[in-house]
This record gives C-alpha cells, structure tokens and sequence, in this order.
C-alpha cells in the first residue's frame, strides 16, 4: 500500500489582499515516488490563514477513495487548529475560550468534514527552510495568487 503524503502551503499578498494556495500530493512505496499531482488556485480578497486552511481542504477533497494520507505544513494554526483547538470549538458553539466567534468557521467545518473521510496525520514543518516540497508547494501558492493580483 503506497503511504500518500500531502505538501501545502498559503500565500498573501497582503493580508488581506491577493492570495493563493497549493498542493504537492505524492504517493509513495518507500523512497520511490509512484505518482505526483499538483494543485493550486487562489482568491482575490482573503487571508494567510484562509489560503492555509484551502490548501488543506483541497488536498484532501481532491482524494478519490479513502485513505491514509499525512499532510505536511508549515502552518501552525492548521496543524493546532485540527489537532489541538476544533474539539473544544464544536463543543462550544464555535466559540473560542474567550467566548468569541472562531476565525474562518465556514472553513475549519469544511476541513473538518473532508478530515472525517480519511485517516490523517499531521506534520510541521518549517517554512522557507530548504524542505524541497515545502518549496513547491508554496511556489504552487504563489502561482495559485497570480491571476488574482492587480
């Protein structure tokens, strides 16, 4: 069974401003690489972390069958956000523990829902650092924003 790994990332040009988002999706059977498939769009007024959250959602929505994937970021509020934070959020309404609305709601539920689908495992990794498919997933991002800068 291939181990399938998801590389992502967000971009903004301004925050808010223009943004994008991309994916580096690889399936692998131990160092071979067996298939790879890129992803990225972007909008025209949004957020970092919107575009981190999209990048997320899109790699998992883009699976066509089930399956164990390990998604590697470099954003720490997807990474908590899932692991750590959306447990208590739903329990509370979608409030956070100061009582106030959760940022990009519309978002983490439909992150949520496509994380319901699969097995997933989450990575951080530090952006801009030299991590070959960190690098690409944000150039994928950037390429994801261009259409939708002025």
């Amino acid at each position: 069974m291939p181990e399938i790994f998801a590389y992502t990332d967000g971009a903004c040009s301004g925050n808010p401003g223009p943004g994008g988002w991309g994916v580096l999706l690889i399936a692998k059977d131990g160092e071979t690489v067996l298939k790879e498939r890129e992803l990225c769009d972007g909008a025209e007024d949004t957020t970092n972390n919107r575009m981190e959250l999209m990048a997320a959602i899109s790699a998992l929505e883009a699976m066509e069958r089930t399956s164990a994937i390990t998604i590697v970021t470099d954003s720490v509020y997807v990474k908590d956000g899932l692991t750590k934070w959306i447990n208590n959020w739903k329990r509370n309404g979608w409030k956070t523990a100061a009582k106030k609305p959760v940022k990009n709601e519309d978002l983490w539920k439909r992150l949520d829902a496509a994380v319901s689908r699969h097995s997933v495992s989450w990575e951080w990794v530090k952006g801009h650092a030299g991590h070959a498919e960190n690098e690409r997933a944000d150039e994928l991002a950037r390429m994801g924003m261009e259409p939708y800068k002025p």
